[in-house]
């Protein structure tokens, strides 16, 4: 990060109120009265109804729009293990996101422990309060172990975004580009690298969109995953295929799609030499991709090229992702997020890259947005990923039997979804903090009851 950047960064943090989200009422409380009915002795009324029935938390709490950011901060985008307190800015800027895009209230929870059965155990104790749990930079293996235990013992949505998020996103971005590039996604020849969460579960992703497991050559620190390496985790050895390479620069030897979740300036200007016609290179290592966009462009003008960063053409953000997932699983009260939803998310996000922009889209990001090579995926806060991609997860999640509520009519779902932001100004905090004070809660409770 340059100097200049910095600085600004720290002062947006610290101007005004610290942080970057606030606790705000939902409801009345300017008499005496509203604060009886709020809390004591009206609020023992909500409590008998949930002891009774406990799915009536859901109509009498904010529990089913309220997600948990979780972390012990160990490993956190760009800047590695800094531990739970210094991964609290970045699990605030996730609660921000989740309210933005998709009207999601979301608390940061920083856990000080790297131990997976403690932050298991904890993330349990505290789930009664939350409608999912959304897991956030903890490392691999660990990550892994964790997200599988507490998908087995919750009965809501849990999902490490550092895994399914970043491979819903490769995905919808590979679809488009394959599409654009005239490649084949069953025939394709992939490299990812790194081994950690994101890269395993992209792999995983991309089989399931018909690309063979022995087409996906994958790179850690010490080279290609191989048959023959006998230092593997068990995770890793789920795509150790048999090769005669062993670096990273042979394996890009006629390979058609890089994917790169690693770090910065790995990839030599052979490497992308060597490369099939029209290659594919997602180089999303933050803030230093794997090799220079302008240089990746110079040595491969027939290259489709997307990075992590805001300030280049394609840029691979789970923001596109992760608050339309979870906002189709709350709506629908699923008890899991699944491999059926992620990959309904990652079609409709391709699908909404394809379709034409409208002039508002265009004025906000300032330039011609068209289907082709520097547009293989739509903006972050394109109003149409809220109705797109969280009715395309709701109807798998109702399709795949993890849906507790089903939505009888979706055009009435898509009003409703279209109620909750304000896209004349999608980015204003003022917007944010007066729909909150101001919101019709009675007219959002009976469109709920309906659907």
């Amino acid at each position: 990060m340059d100097e200049e950047l910095e600085k600004r960064a720290l002062k947006y943090h610290a101007e005004k109120r610290p942080g970057k989200t606030e606790t705000i009422p939902t409801k009345a409380f300017g008499t005496v009265d509203d604060l009886s009915l709020a809390y004591t002795p009206g609020v023992a009324a909500p409590v008998k109804e949930i002891d009774r029935e406990r799915w009536k938390a859901y109509r009498y709490t904010n529990k089913g729009n309220l997600v948990a950011v979780v972390s012990n901060g160990s490993a956190v985008l760009g800047v590695g293990n800094v531990g739970a307190l210094a991964s609290k800015p970045v699990m605030e800027g996730k609660a921000m996101l989740f309210k933005i895009f998709a009207d999601i209230d979301a608390f940061d929870i920083e856990i000080s422990d790297e131990e997976p059965e403690r932050i298991i155990a904890t993330i349990q104790a505290i789930a009664p309060t939350f409608g999912g749990i959304n897991l956030e930079d903890i490392k691999a293996p660990e990550c892994f172990y964790i997200e599988e235990k507490l998908r087995s013992l919750l009965d809501i949505p849990v999902l490490h975004d550092d895994q399914h998020g970043t491979a819903v996103i490769i995905s919808a971005a590979l679809m488009n580009a394959c599409s654009i590039a005239g490649k084949k996604i069953t025939d394709i020849k992939v490299v990812i690298c790194g081994a950690g969460a994101a890269g395993i579960s992209t792999a995983r992703m991309l089989t399931r969109l018909g690309i063979k497991r022995e087409n996906i050559s994958m790179v850690d620190s010490k080279g290609v995953i191989s048959s023959t390496r006998s230092d593997l985790s068990t995770v890793k050895k789920e795509f150790a295929i048999e090769t005669p390479f062993s670096t990273l620069s042979q394996a890009m030897t006629n390979a058609d799609v890089f994917i790169g979740v690693s770090k910065g300036n790995l990839l030599r200007d052979h490497d992308l030499e060597v490369m099939s016609e029209n290659p594919i290179i997602f180089a999303l290592a933050n803030p230093t991709p794997e090799i220079d966009y302008e240089r990746a462009q110079h040595l491969r003008p027939d290259a489709i090229i997307a990075t992590g960063r805001t300030d280049l053409p394609n840029q691979i953000n789970n923001a596109i992702a992760f608050p339309y997932i979870f906002r189709g699983a709350l709506d629908t009260l699923s008890t899991t997020i699944n491999a059926p939803m992620l990959l309904a998310a990652a079609s409709a996000i391709a699908a909404t890259a394809r379709e034409a922009v409208s002039e508002e889209i265009k004025e906000r990001y300032g330039k011609d947005l068209e289907f082709g090579k520097e547009y293989i995926l739509p903006k972050i806060g394109d109003p149409r990923l809220l109705t797109e991609v969280t009715v395309a997860v709701a109807q798998a999640a109702m399709e795949s039997g993890v849906a507790r509520r089903r939505i009888a009519s979706f055009r009435e779902y898509r009003n409703s979804l279209e109620s909750r932001v304000d896209n004349s100004n999608f980015f204003s905090c003022d917007r944010i903090r007066h729909r909150s004070r101001t919101r019709n809660h009675q007219g959002c409770e009976n469109r709920l009851n309906r659907i």
